[in-house]
């Protein structure tokens, strides 16, 4: 089981690999794009590096749906929890 701390201390050294920033004080409410100033290819890089990290895959419909960083901690958190293998693809 992977818990919330160590799931946002990877999100958060994605976010900082790939732009260069430093987000040690990463909040839950903060909106991805407006927020931490992601545009929507920061977005798909690092979902698709969380994808990786994890090796989950996450859908359309559930990507449509990230719009702070809770709402990616969430999700993730509900992913990593689930049964192994349970691939839905």
């Amino acid at each position: 089981m992977k818990d919330r701390a160590f799931i946002r201390a990877t999100l958060i050294a994605i976010l900082e690999a790939d732009t260069g920033n430093n987000y040690a004080d990463l909040k839950d409410e903060e909106d991805l794009r407006a927020g931490l100033g992601l545009d929507s290819v920061d977005v798909v890089s690092v979902i698709s590096q969380v994808e990786r990290k994890f090796h989950i895959r996450l859908s359309h419909e559930e990507l449509e749906k990230l719009v702070t960083v809770a709402d990616v901690l969430n999700l993730l958190e509900l992913k990593l929890n689930q049964a192994p293998e349970s691939s839905a693809a």
